[in-house]
This record gives C-alpha cells, structure tokens and sequence, in this order.
C-alpha cells in the first residue's frame, strides 16, 4: 500500500493573530480560514496536509525533526519575524530532506529594512512573498505539481 504523501504547514510567531492584527498588511482571514481552505486543497490532491502555529521557535524546530522521521516530503513554513532572525530554524530545516517552499504574507521587501533579509530563504527552494493567504495554495500547489513530476 502506498502512503498518502504529506506535507506539513508551519506557522511562526502571532500568526494566531491574523483577522485582527494589522489587516491592512496581513487581511482579515484568520489562520484557521488559511489552514481549512490548505486541507480542502490538499484533499483534492491526494495529500495528507498538518498544521502547526507556534510562538515558541523550539516548538517549531521539534516539529521540522519529527518531519525528518514521519514521511513528511514537504515544509511550507511562514517563520514571520524568526525568518530575520532564527539560525536555529534555518539549521533545523537544513536537516530536512524535502522541499520547503518559504511563505510570507506581505511583500517583506517593501517593509522595513530588518525585513528584507530571511535567514529561511538559504534553504527554501522557493520563497513566495506578498501574495497573502494566496501564497500557501501557491506553494502547495508548486509542491504537488514538483514532487509528482519527481
């Protein structure tokens, strides 16, 4: 039997927060919206899609290194403000066989000079920046059109 291929969502610091925090920048869906519509999208495809927001960068990590064990093929990761800031999270994804598409909400090019470098970005092998919510089907939809084409 062939095991469903996964893909696992991470979500960095006060993403909890999307709907009500600065809409202007990050728009009014709330993650829950983001990750329900990712598993309806997933679905369709034949994918197995889990999910994962956390303001704890260790939190995040442990969940990069159970996906190097569980058959996870793909990352798609929003660090938010670790991606400026986090070796840890670069590191650990760097321990991770399968792709990782980076996610950002807004355009962090067009936001404050801090925001313009993404440690994350080394190891992506995409990165796809502000396209809001439309950005993680962008990604999901690049990883099964990539890893089925493999």
């Amino acid at each position: 039997m062939v095991a469903t291929p996964r893909v696992l969502v991470l979500n960095g610091p006060n993403l909890n927060l999307l709907g009500t925090r600065q809409p202007e920048i990050y728009g009014t869906e709330t993650l829950d919206d983001i990750i329900n519509l990712l598993r309806t999208q997933a679905m369709m495809a034949g994918w197995e899609l889990g999910a994962l927001q956390s303001n704890h960068e260790g939190e995040l990590i442990d969940a990069i290194h159970a996906a190097r064990l569980n058959g996870t093929l793909a990352i798609i990761i929003n660090p938010a403000a670790y991606s400026h800031t986090s070796v840890a999270l670069l590191d650990a994804l760097n321990t991770f066989d399968g792709k990782v598409i980076e996610v950002h909400l807004s355009n962090i090019h067009k936001r404050e000079a801090f925001r313009h470098h993404s440690y994350i970005s080394q190891r992506a092998d995409g990165v796809i920046a502000g396209l809001g919510s439309l950005g993680y089907q962008a990604a999901l939809n690049a990883i099964v059109a990539t890893l089925k084409s493999d």
